[in-house]
């Protein structure tokens, strides 16, 4: 199988958002691709040999308080910067498995720190702090399915 793109990516993504709340199943190859709106899991992108799953939203931590309901979770306090989920992927928070995060709630980050690894489709890149500053928040669980947008880091700049 040759890989896919990002526009495949986008094209896929697209024809997923005009199926509404049908399911939708795709297979290319080794990549097996079911995502379902009827209120059930989340979306999953798995390769024919078993991937470890999404966490369950209740696996979200932001603070050692969490908050009340999921949207707060995932809600950037004024003067925060958060680094975002470009597209639907799966977010990692260390370099490679078994390996420690690559930030902790409390460390400072430069602008040019990678503090996550984002998946899609098993093309892997990493995602850089984008400003300086103390980390705040870690709203997802490592190896989470997140949807484009949300905030994956929360930094409050220096």
């Amino acid at each position: 199988m040759s890989e896919l793109t990002q526009d495949d990516v986008r094209k896929i993504l697209k024809i997923i958002d005009e199926m509404g709340e049908r399911d939708v199943h795709l297979e290319i190859g080794d990549l097996k691709l079911h995502v379902s709106r009827s209120g059930g899991a989340p979306a999953a992108i798995t390769p024919s040999s078993a991937r470890a799953k999404p966490a369950p939203p209740a696996a979200r931590a932001a603070t050692p308080a969490a908050p009340a309901t999921a949207d707060a979770a995932l809600a950037v306090p004024p003067g925060h910067v958060a680094v975002r989920a470009p597209t639907m992927g799966t977010f990692f928070r260390a370099a490679s498995p078994g390996t420690r995060p690559l930030v902790e709630i409390g460390d400072h980050v430069g602008p040019e720190d990678t503090v996550c690894v984002f998946e899609v489709m098993k093309l892997f890149s990493t995602l850089k702090a984008g400003v300086a500053g103390t980390v705040t928040a870690i709203p997802f669980a490592n190896e989470t399915l997140v949807e484009p947008d949300q905030p994956l880091i929360v930094i409050r700049p220096d």
